[in-house]
C-alpha cells in the first residue's frame, strides 16, 4: 500500500514539475492550463455575459457618480480593488479604483490578468458582487480609510 502511495505521488510530482515557473520575484506559479484545467471561475475575469451587460466607453458619461459597477476585480492578498462601469469591448475599463487613493479612471484587462500580488496571487473577480453606482462604492471606500 505504501508503494502504491509513493507511486502515485511521485507521478503527480512529475506533472506537476513540468508546469512549475518562475516569475521575476521568484514566486512558483502553476499553470493550471498546461495541466489541462480550466481557470477557476474568479480567475475568468471577463465573461461574454458581463461583456454583454458592460456599456461601451463614455456611454455613461452623463450619469456621473450615479454610473453603475458592472463588474468589481480584487487582490486577495492586498486592498486593492476595480470597480468596472464601461468598457471598449476589447482592453480599456473605466470605473473606480481603491488603491492608495479611491479615483475615478481607466485601466485595462490586460493589465489586471497580467499583475500578481505580494504573495503572487492573481487578481480576481468577485462572484457575489452585486452592482452598485460609483457614488456609494466611493463613500463606502472612503469610510474604511
Amino acid at each position: 500500500m505504501m508503494q502504491l502511495i509513493q507511486l502515485i505521488q511521485s507521478k503527480h510530482a512529475e506533472k506537476l514539475k513540468s508546469s512549475v515557473k518562475f516569475d521575476r520575484h521568484d514566486i512558483v506559479e502553476v499553470s493550471m492550463q498546461e495541466r489541462g484545467r480550466e481557470l477557476p471561475p474568479g480567475h475568468q475575469l471577463l465573461t461574454e455575459q458581463i461583456r454583454k451587460k458592460l456599456p461601451k466607453l463614455y456611454e455613461c458619461e452623463d450619469q456621473g457618480l450615479n454610473a453603475i459597477a458592472q463588474v468589481k476585480f480584487f487582490t486577495p492578498d492586498s486592498d486593492w480593488t476595480w470597480y468596472a462601469t464601461e468598457f471598449d469591448g476589447e482592453d480599456i475599463f473605466f470605473g473606480l479604483v481603491s488603491g492608495f487613493a479611491v479615483e475615478l479612471g481607466y485601466f485595462s484587462l490586460s493589465e489586471l490578468q497580467s499583475v500578481h500580488g505580494p504573495l503572487g496571487l492573481p487578481i480576481e473577480r468577485d462572484l457575489y458582487y452585486v452592482p452598485k453606482t460609483l457614488k456609494e462604492l466611493m463613500k463606502k471606500h472612503r469610510e474604511e480609510r
